[in-house]
């Protein structure tokens, strides 16, 4: 087991698990079968913390932990001092070909291991105060021509891409100063690329319309810069679920394909220190016909041989792949749930009988067969009843789930890849 888990993380974990969702935090408590990409993991983002930059691609059917993996990752990122922003890509919400929108969405998950989802305000304020005590004379006074001229100094490479982004940053100043904290609210969300901020706030910083998709790209870059002087020495950003640029017009793909191999080669071109950049999507977007095969540039740029034994991948490769769950490292998985689960339980010894590794091993096969036998769709649900059981242990000193407990699967409970695997075992007799 890993190390202890304070008791609220324990029943956010818990929680989650009992809902059928992927828990925020605690994927320390949760990960099997990852140990092949730690080392080079952390040295990535060792590499990034000291000024560079890394693009990743994680490649996984449906069911095989892409979230999970990318969440875990961001943990571990947030421990290391890192902002993290996890991005769904999808064709109506967030088209990857609209960068505005992408940026718009970054900021609004923006996190760091103290400050939860949109967090750009606390870090702009950090990042001001780091500027005002950099730019303190020997007798500690603070004059504003200091301030700007630091403020200048340390905005450059971004002014020359967006010059508005660190305009409406010296602006934002002016307001805090003058208490004008309506105004200051509507420069923060008009830095986080929000439309419709009420024209005489723009002009206060003499800035006008709102940000677009060539402007995205110099506002990350700002991003980042006050994210590394306010003590965060990277941002980790996943764009989930890529493979959704299948289902897109024709033309909205080919900007979006496009628009991803820009991002590739300057995060390639060290055009982005301190970016570490992964998106995650299924094989066929990899590899079919309508995924990145379509622009030989990107495809040529994540080419990754995969025809060897997945034991013996490389994970320093553009693409990592994962190759979901066997029977195994389900059950690895479920002892892991279970002992967090007992780990703050007085009667844990009777939790840890009665749901031993031999039924731990029984119920891992039963919920797979209930999904045809395709163990990789299985883990979600097989942690949702293994929490209900476990619950039910706990709750009732009578309860044996080997006599008293029957898996129902109702299709109502199912997502889309479990639900497809259900059809195909409708005639298979659970039996734990």
């Amino acid at each position: 087991m890993n190390a202890a888990i304070s008791p609220r993380r324990r029943r956010e974990v818990l929680d989650a698990l009992r809902r059928g969702t992927v828990p925020a935090n605690g994927f320390d408590q949760l990960a099997v079968g990852l140990e092949s990409f730690d080392g080079e993991l952390d040295a990535e983002l060792t590499a990034v913390a000291g000024g560079g930059a890394v693009f990743k691609a994680v490649r996984g059917e449906y069911g095989a932990g892409k979230t999970f993996f990318s969440r875990w990752l961001s943990e571990r990122a947030l421990k290391k001092g890192f902002a993290a922003a996890e991005v769904q890509i999808n064709e109506i919400d967030t088209p990857l070909h609209r960068l505005e929108t992408v940026y718009r969405r970054t900021i609004e998950s923006l996190r760091t291991d103290t400050v939860p989802s949109s967090a750009l305000r606390p870090i702009l304020d950090s990042w001001l105060f780091t500027v005002e005590a950099d730019a303190a004379g020997d007798d500690g006074e603070v004059s504003d021509a200091a301030v700007e001229s630091l403020l200048e100094q340390r905005l450059s490479d971004v002014a020359a891409r967006a010059p508005v982004f660190p305009m409406a940053i010296r602006a934002y100043r002016r307001l805090v100063e003058a208490g004008d904290h309506d105004a200051a609210d509507g420069l923060v969300a008009w830095l986080g690329g929000q439309p419709h901020v009420a024209a005489s706030v723009k002009r206060t910083a003499g800035i006008k319309g709102d940000l677009d998709h060539f402007l995205a790209l110099g506002f990350l870059k700002g991003l980042l810069a006050i994210l590394r002087d306010a003590g965060h020495p990277g941002l980790l950003l996943v764009f989930d679920e890529v493979e959704t640029l299948q289902r897109v017009r024709s033309d909205a793909r080919a900007k979006a394909l496009n628009a991803l191999r820009q991002l590739i080669d300057e995060v390639h071109d060290g055009h982005f220190p301190g970016l570490y950049l992964m998106i995650t999507g299924t094989p066929a977007f990899f590899e079919g016909r309508q995924g990145i095969q379509l622009l030989p540039p990107l495809a040529d740029r994540l080419h990754t041989d995969f025809s060897r034994n997945p034991r013996f991948d490389n994970p320093r490769a553009p693409q990592l792949r994962l190759t979901g769950f066997d029977l195994d490292k389900l059950v690895k998985l479920g002892t892991r749930v279970r002992e967090l689960f007992a780990s703050t339980l007085d009667e844990s010894e009777r939790v840890l009988r009665t749901a031993d590794d031999a039924f731990l091993r029984d119920f891992a096969s039963s919920v797979a067969g209930g999904l045809g036998g395709r163990v990789g769709t299985a883990p979600r649900l097989f942690l949702r009843k293994l929490v209900d059981v476990l619950d039910t242990i706990e709750l009732h000193p009578d309860f044996d789930p080997r006599s008293d407990y029957e898996i129902n699967i109702s299709p109502a409970e199912l997502n889309d890849a479990e639900r497809q695997a259900h059809r195909s075992a409708d005639d298979i007799e659970l039996d734990v």
